[in-house]
């Protein structure tokens, strides 16, 4: 098996301390709304449009996760359940 690594780097015009919460801000990941906890490690929350039954807005939401990891490994948890739920509102 041939292991392909991937590196890159850019630069912002933000700090690194603005950068690193940024990153960790993961609520802000997200342009829709979060029902849960997102500031503890391993924490998990509902997806909120689903659960509102707005199926248009949730698969638009998915679809959009979906093609901004599409090129990331597979097996990531949250890329696997993000796939399923996004299947079940087919």
């Amino acid at each position: 098996m041939n292991d392909q690594g991937f590196t890159t780097s850019f630069s912002v015009a933000q700090t690194p301390e603005e950068v690193f919460n940024a990153i960790n801000n993961v609520r802000g990941w997200w342009s829709g709304e979060i029902d849960g906890d997102t500031d503890k490690l391993g924490a998990e929350f509902a997806r909120a449009y689903a659960l509102s039954g707005d199926t248009a807005k949730a698969r638009a939401t998915y679809q959009e996760f979906l093609t901004r990891w599409k090129d990331a490994d597979p097996d990531i948890p949250i890329l696997k359940e993000a796939k399923a739920e996004y299947a079940k509102l087919q």
